[in-house]
């Protein structure tokens, strides 16, 4: 209620609110000036309002006093109840915990004013999960209220935890929540077998390390807790059985270390022990946490195959061997009661096997062709054995024949020496070191021993030393030697083995003399230095002086006809007239060509001069003021052309073109007529041939020729 001094309750004055919640929440009698709340209010929702209010004249409308402001708190009652908001929890604890474990704390929120009475003052209690847990009223803290809870009796626990505000008084308001609690696993009980006694049947034929059983312990803990390994206790047949665990059931797998034989042994018992591999030292006071059973295992008959006495057979036979020899046997064995008949043949792979046969009754092996050790040494088969009752129960074994080698070859130098001796070598002078081989298999101690032969015994040259290890020396026996006298020496040796019967071959050495320094180094053993020592014999100075003069006669004549060849022949020579046709450089047409080279320009050279429009065209016949008789007798011209015609027909190097029988004394049907002047006038008057030695060298030979001599008409033919 608010109220004004200056209000006398005549109705002048006038109250007015402003301010959070003014008209909304809080409404003012303008006459009375009462405060009244117009709906519910809420202290969790807002626990004050800040009001201010004034009075004003109602005729003026102007303040009487100043504005007041005022705070209305809301007065808290206990609407609300406590309330877990984390809830549901979920919590563990250890089987077998003491009383008192602490398991988990809860906590209930009460939205009502705590500093206002009791309504924010909260209470813990267990609704549901007595007597296993208890919690502490105040704290909320729960803890196990019974000893040794048993996870395998009881795992899960569903606990309802009650919180009640007004200190748990009657009236107050509660709420609850739900705790879930679950016993983790300890090792507090040992694997046990749930018989005492496994029985096992198990096949002879079963393959080693094949599974032929399993057993199992039971642990009632979980996880690694209730993990198990199994081992066999020493005692009658463990040695031939193993056991593991599987991983994923913990089951123990008996296995088969070796091999079974139901005619051998028809049953085995063992034991075998469960333990776990985690313990808990607090829970050693309960017991060994381990357990026994007994395994007996009854070995099943099967037919089986044939069962070879050797795992593998091993034999030896000499080279040579005439074919069908036996040289062993192999033997197997039906092993079964029934003990049924055995049949042997081979494994045919390839063609070796064809070497060897097998009696099917016996099993002996024998030779089916002539072996040689040099060609194959070793032999390897396999020979397979059935039951007669049933062949198809086979077994098969590995046969390897070595052939022993038969000495047939003798020996022989390893390889090929090229030995050497100093011409100023000493006696006693080691000059090679020689070794042996054989191409025969040799045995454990053989030897070889050398020797010389006994024609090379008895001369003073050289000798062998053996050394008595498979390697002899060759040793000097003179002081000094001559590439003079003697360039080479072929020294024979005698090779021996040791085996039987003895071979021996002779190997011959060739020892060369060579020409060596001081030292003994070797500077020369070539063939052409045996001549260069001053000393040389008289007939051998002779035959070098003949040899050479011949040769130098040979090459004179060969310069000298070389030398005519060239001088003579006119088509190689510089006077050789044809260069004037190869230096026109033009290719003829043939005989159709009509602007060929005009042929008579070589019968008479003026040609070339006087009619030089037409070469093609032959020339008329020149008249000269001045003659000279031809010569009485130009035989000799003749003959000069005629052997020059057959130089050049035999020559294969002549070039094979016309102008080459220009020189030649072709008669009166040649179209070029003759290149010569001797019938080249019909007239008895003077030829004039001073005009040769205008031509230049090449005409040098054909103006001294004709120069000089008269012209006789009469004496031309």
């Amino acid at each position: 209620k608010l109220h004004s001094d200056l209000d006398k309750g005549v109705g002048t004055v006038k109250y007015t609110l402003s301010g959070d919640g003014a008209g909304t929440v809080f409404t003012i009698d303008e006459t009375t000036g009462d405060i009244h709340a117009i709906r519910s209010l809420d202290r969790e929702e807002k626990p004050f309002y800040t009001l201010r209010a004034q009075a004003v004249d109602v005729d003026t409308k102007k303040p009487l006093e100043p504005e007041s402001e005022f705070i209305i708190k809301v007065q808290d009652i206990n609407d609300n109840e406590p309330k877990f908001l984390d809830g549901p929890y979920v919590a563990s604890v250890p089987e077998m915990s003491p009383v008192g474990a602490y398991v988990l704390q809860v906590k209930a929120t009460d939205a009502d004013d705590p500093t206002y009475g009791n309504s924010a003052r909260v209470v813990y209690s267990i609704l549901q999960g007595q007597p296993y847990f208890s919690i502490d009223p105040k704290t909320g803290v729960i803890r196990t209220a019974l000893p040794n809870m048993d996870r395998e009796v009881k795992e899960q626990y569903q606990v309802l935890i009650q919180a009640k505000d007004m200190g748990g008084q009657l009236g107050g308001l509660a709420g609850t929540t739900t705790v879930n609690i679950t016993l983790t696993d300890v090792n507090d009980n040992p694997p046990r077998f749930p018989k005492s006694i496994f029985h096992l049947k198990v096949p002879e034929t079963s393959h080693v390390g094949s599974a032929i059983g399993r057993i199992r312990a039971v642990d009632p803990d979980f996880g690694k807790n209730a993990e198990i390994e199994y081992n066999i206790v020493p005692g009658d047949g463990g040695n031939l059985f193993d056991i593991t665990t599987d991983e994923y059931t913990q089951e123990g797998v008996i296995k088969l270390k070796k091999p079974l034989d139901f005619e051998t042994k028809k049953a085995y018992t063992f034991k075998v022990e469960a333990s776990n591999l985690h313990l808990d030292h607090r829970f050693h006071s309960v017991g060994p946490f381990k357990d026994t059973a007994t395994v007996k295992i009854n070995v099943l008959d099967m037919d089986e195959p044939p069962v070879f006495s050797k795992p593998m057979y091993t034999m030896e036979v000499y080279e040579d061997t005439p074919v069908g020899t036996i040289i062993g046997a192999v033997t197997a064995q039906d092993l079964d009661a029934g003990s049924s008949s055995v049949r042997y043949f081979m494994d045919w792979k390839n063609d070796v096997d064809s070497y060897f046969t097998i009696d099917a009754t016996e099993g002996t092996i024998a030779t089916n062709e002539l072996l040689d050790r040099e060609s194959t040494a070793q032999y390897n088969f396999s020979i397979i054995a059935s039951k007669v009752s049933n062949p198809l129960l086979t077994s098969k074994v590995n046969v390897i024949i070595n052939v022993l080698d038969v000495n047939e070859f003798p020996p022989e130098i390893s390889v090929p020496y090229e030995t050497s001796v100093c011409e100023n070598a000493k006696p006693g002078q080691v000059i090679q070191i020689i070794t042996a081989a054989d191409k025969d298999l040799s045995p454990a101690g053989q030897r070889f021993s050398f020797k010389l032969s006994s024609e090379a015994s008895n001369k003073p040259n050289f000798t062998v030393h053996d050394y008595r290890n498979n390697t002899a020396g060759i040793e000097t026996r003179r002081n000094g030697y001559s590439r003079r006298q003697q360039e080479l020496y072929l020294l024979p040796i005698v090779i021996e083995d040791s085996s039987y019967p003895v071979q021996s071959s002779t190997n011959t050495l060739t020892i060369r003399v060579c020409r060596c320094d001081s030292d003994g180094t070797i500077q020369s053993c070539n063939v052409e230095a045996i001549f260069l020592p001053v000393g040389l014999s008289t007939g051998a100075l002779i035959a070098i002086l003949l040899c050479i003069v011949i040769l130098l006669v040979i090459v004179v004549l060969y310069v000298a006809l070389r030398r005519q060849k060239k001088k003579d022949t006119l088509m190689t020579s510089k006077e050789d007239i044809r260069d004037n046709v190869i230096h026109y450089d033009d290719e003829g047409g043939g005989e159709e060509d009509t602007q060929a080279f005009d042929i008579g320009a070589l019968r008479n050279p003026k040609v070339i001069e006087d009619n030089k429009i037409r070469r093609d065209i032959k020339p008329d016949t020149l008249r000269f003021t001045r003659h000279r008789p031809p010569a009485e007798d130009n035989t000799d011209i003749r003959d000069f052309i005629n052997q020059r015609l057959q130089e050049n027909d035999v020559d294969p190097s002549a070039p094979p073109y016309d102008s080459l029988a220009t020189y030649a004394y072709e008669g009166n049907g040649s179209v070029a007529e003759s290149l010569s002047s001797i019938d080249s006038l019909t007239t008895e008057a003077d030829q004039d041939y001073d005009y040769l030695s205008d031509w230049g060298p090449r005409f040098k030979i054909l103006a001294d020729m004709f120069g000089e001599e008269s012209y006789n008409p009469d004496k031309v033919t």
